[in-house]
């Protein structure tokens, strides 16, 4: 279904799939009037990584206050939105229940449509706020839960041709940092930590059998994880930094080919990178000198909508809006939701 990206529109968005609880107005997709984020890491940093109860009660305390002042900053009334727009998966479901509801009563008590939105496909329009989309293109996906290559014919089409067969790449950042000893989150940890070393040692890459798209990272993981233990058992002295940038070069190198074959097998006119782990700098240098390499134009968003935020639901609850999608007052979360079933 073809639409016009260029009908005015004004969406408040709502996204709560993890430990952000978050809300947004968005202007015709691609004009953020605001974007509150009340965060739970320091919350969560204490037992490395997400506790879903604790989350969930978070969100709970927090989305009334975050939707008041992202109204607030937006300038708006009620009276001025087009719809209500929400994640409705994937994500932890306690989590997500609270987003869901908390979008059915604005909705209901402000007579507004109701906007289902894909958790991933935000990552992916994210990237609306830096660029105008052309297709076919294709969307690396990395996140805490998800390793994916999307292509994409026309707005709000997905096709996953290439999916992770066991860790997500964020998921083995996270796995890698805690055997370190670094803090949650992991992502950013190594990142910084691998700035100081090289990636002098080999950790294998996982290019699974000819032709295939597919990622498979925890080979690597266990690979990283007994390198540093048998080092410790023979008393060796580690090197932190080195053990970072390796793991991370690994990871890089995978991406970023299957990226490149990817994109070159659909005759991609735009690359575009989403999800927390596109904040990291190894992968966006490298993915940025492949795609020039082949002049590719790609598009990453700035590092503020790289992690879990309400106006990239927005910018695709824009989509769906524009296509036609609604939903009732029966809106449920949903765990573990197919962005090719959406």
């Amino acid at each position: 279904m073809k639409i016009d990206v260029n009908q005015n529109t004004m969406i408040l968005a709502i996204e709560t799939s993890c430990d952000e609880t978050a809300a947004a107005v968005v202007e015709n997709g691609t004009v953020i009037r605001s974007n509150a984020v009340a965060t739970q890491i320091d919350i969560h940093r204490r037992f490395g990584g997400v506790v879903p109860e604790v989350a969930s009660r978070h969100h709970v305390d927090q989305i009334t206050v975050v939707c008041e002042e992202a109204m607030n900053k937006s300038g708006l009334e009620w009276k001025d939105l087009d719809a209500i727009a929400v994640t409705q998966g994937p994500g932890l479901i306690g989590a997500l229940l609270v987003g869901v509801n908390g979008a059915k009563a604005l909705a209901y008590a402000h007579d507004l449509p109701l906007v289902p939105v894909h958790h991933i496909t935000g990552h992916i329009y994210a990237n609306r706020f830096v660029h105008e989309l052309k297709f076919p293109l294709i969307a690396l996906v990395v996140s805490g839960g998800h390793t994916e290559l999307v292509y994409m014919k026309e707005h709000g089409s997905y096709e996953v041709i290439g999916t992770t067969r066991d860790d997500a790449a964020g998921e083995a950042f996270d796995k890698v940092a805690r055997t370190l000893g670094l803090p949650y989150p992991g992502g950013p940890e190594i990142d910084h930590l691998a700035k100081e070393g090289a990636p002098v040692i080999d950790f294998p890459r996982a290019w699974l059998e000819e032709g295939s798209l597919d990622f498979s990272f925890s080979g690597l993981k266990s690979a990283v994880i007994n390198y540093i233990h048998n080092e410790k058992q023979r008393g060796h002295e580690l090197n932190p930094a080195d053990i970072a940038a390796s793991f991370q070069q690994s990871v890089s190198d995978v991406l970023v080919k299957k990226t490149m074959i990817a994109a070159e097998r659909v005759h991609a006119k735009q690359i575009l990178v989403a999800g927390g782990v596109s904040a990291n700098s190894k992968i966006r240098s490298e993915i940025e000198k492949a795609a020039s390499t082949r002049g590719i134009p790609l598009i990453i968003p700035p590092l503020s909508l790289c992690t879990d935020n309400a106006a990239m639901i927005a910018a695709s609850g824009t989509i769906g809006f524009l296509k036609g999608m609604r939903a009732d007052l029966s809106l449920n979360g949903k765990a573990n939701l197919s962005i090719e079933d959406f």
